[in-house]
């Protein structure tokens, strides 16, 4: 997409540049923040400048040199200038060469990776120019062709070139994470799993083996499995790449690995874990490119989606988002804040960590080590005169304390928390310590949601369920009539697995007048699940069920999640 990453830059662009009346340029951003499309594609959309002079535009303003025309494919020894591994992983192609100076066209010219480490990496001078990224990648892939780095490659090379001995200390164990098949394993496990838009990737060592996991849809995939002596060297190299202390094994460390994969900048948040056999490391991926703020593109069905819209409209009140770590919660009240980020309102957000950023939102980090918990950001916001506000998690009394008293002077908040089901909040805000008729007052809506595994289209079929299966799920065969469910057989696009992508499942409970005065009244989640079911909610396996009949899932994921 064009300059998806670069909203703030081309509203500065449009606005000093292009001389756009400022009422025109307020219509372009909200149409960007209702679609969630980049600005860029939103102006040019609508007609008011075409794609090349808004490139133009945006390399006079960076001060780069602008190509109309992106050359033809670069003669042998120019194209050598650049290793095939460094132009596809900057995602960059060689154009020309003056007086020993490099000028490369870039995917992102913009990101600040580029330019630093390759100027470090060719130890020459590197001049960074633009041209349309389309036309750039569509040059690099011809040039080099795609990165086919296999980590089960690398891993036969690595278990081959092994003596069977692990590093016998801090020392030893720096020096094995240098060597060139250690940081290319580590190297092409990491890039296969951004590729394959894996949300995590472990590290994971036992008595006897090593494995390695992506959690790819929300279930993991083994992605192989080195030699057990291996584990040592692999794991210093990523404590290497994120900068943690390689001599200290005995407690847990947190770090981050920003890297570029494809011309596009990735982060990972690492977490290492002493166990009893080593080390075992977590990478969380964090791929802006591949996520999408925008409501619609969530999937909710349609009076869940007008629901949320109307609710983050609210002036004041609460409104949970519950559901187990990976579920999209951040995903989904993320969303709803680029809904409502408009000039007229000021947005405050309390993340541990900030996984999306969004312009014309302060976000902020919370950092526990130096006090800067959920509910100290919360008691400063209400001095920053916000009018919405997100708590990233209610972990404690004070936090829920102090977002009931935001609530009640006129904001609105959101927040999440990790219950099974809707109801479920009530009660976990009451074991916190909360009083009941506080959370009465403030509580406007609650909505539950799960991610299930998506049936893989090119290779679903269809299959009349049987009473058996249907018994499992709840359902008889009169509730479904002629219905039929699908599966996966499993196909090359899907790796054999018979899923691919994933959908919500959703179960939103608004508070009424009956269910405010349940609650305050000290009712049972039990009793306040069947209030919300009288009154028209619909429940996860009652949604699951929908998602079933219309060939999303499998049986087997609804009951799983369930």
């Amino acid at each position: 997409m064009l300059l998806a990453d670069h909203n703030s830059l081309v509203f500065e662009v449009l606005e000093k540049r292009a001389g756009l009346e400022p009422g025109r340029l307020d219509d372009l951003q909200a149409t960007h923040v209702q679609t969630g499309k980049p600005l860029a594609e939103v102006a040019v959309s609508a007609g008011v400048l075409e794609r090349g002079e808004l490139l133009r535009l945006v390399a006079d303003y960076e001060r780069l040199r602008y190509f109309a025309e992106v050359p033809p494919a670069p003669p042998p020894a120019l194209r050598e200038a650049v290793p095939a591994s460094l132009a596809r992983d900057y995602g960059v192609i060689p154009v020309e060469e003056n007086n020993g100076r490099l000028t490369l066209l870039a995917v992102d010219p913009m990101n600040p990776h580029v330019l630093d480490d390759l100027t470090f990496a060719l130890g020459r001078d590197i001049e960074i120019g633009l041209a349309d990224p389309d036309a750039v990648a569509h040059l690099l892939e011809s040039t080099y062709g795609k990165d086919t780095a296999d980590p089960a490659e690398i891993l036969h090379g690595l278990d081959a070139a092994e003596d069977g001995a692990e590093p016998a200390d801090a020392e030893a164990a720096a020096m094995a994470a240098r060597d060139a098949p250690v940081i290319r394993f580590v190297d092409a496990v990491l890039r296969d799993a951004v590729r394959r838009q894996a949300s995590d990737v472990h590290f994971e060592p036992f008595e006897d083996v090593f494995r390695v996991r992506s959690r790819i849809d929300g279930a993991l995939q083994e992605v192989s499995t080195p030699a057990r002596v291996l584990a040592v060297p692999v794991i210093s190299r990523i404590k290497v790449l994120a900068d943690l202390n390689i001599a200290e094994r005995r407690v847990p460390q947190d770090g981050r690995i920003q890297m570029t994969v494809d011309g596009r900048a990735v982060d990972l948040r690492v977490s290492t874990l002493p166990t009893q056999f080593g080390e075992s490391v977590v990478l969380r991926v964090l791929d802006k490119s591949v996520v999408n703020l925008n409501l619609d593109a969530l999937g909710m069905p349609p009076e869940i989606l007008a629901a949320v819209r109307e609710l983050a409209r609210r002036p004041n009140g609460i409104f949970i988002v519950t559901g187990p770590t990976g579920s999209g919660k951040t995903t989904t009240l993320n969303s709803a804040l680029r809904e409502v980020n408009e000039e007229e309102t000021k947005i405050l957000t309390a993340e541990d960590p900030v996984e999306y950023e969004i312009d014309g939102i302060m976000q902020v980090a919370v950092n526990s080590g130096i006090g800067l918990t959920f509910a100290a950001a919360l008691r400063s916001f209400l001095r920053q005169d916000p009018d919405k506000i997100l708590v990233g998690e209610i972990r404690d009394l004070e936090t829920a304390r102090i977002a009931v008293q935001a609530s009640l002077t006129g904001h609105l908040v959101f927040t999440t928390l990790h219950t099974n089901d809707a109801a479920g909040a009530v009660t976990r805000l009451v074991d916190m310590g909360l009083e009941p008729y506080l959370i009465a007052a403030s509580l406007e809506a609650v909505l539950a949601q799960r991610l299930v595994r998506r049936v893989c289209r090119e290779c679903s079929e269809t299959y009349r369920p049987g009473d058996a299966e249907l018994a499992r799920l709840g359902l008889d065969r009169a509730m479904i009539g002629a219905g039929t469910f699908a599966r996966g057989r499993g196909c090359a696009a899907c790796g054999g697995s018979g899923y691919r992508g994933r959908l919500g499942l959703y179960e939103l409970i608004r508070v009424t007048d009956r269910f405010r005065e349940a609650v305050a009244g000290g009712a049972t989640t039990l009793g306040l699940a069947a209030i919300a079911c009288e009154e028209g909610t619909r429940t996860l396996r009652e949604d699951g069920a929908r998602a079933l009949l219309d060939h999303a899932t499998t049986a087997e994921e609804i009951l799983r999640y369930t």
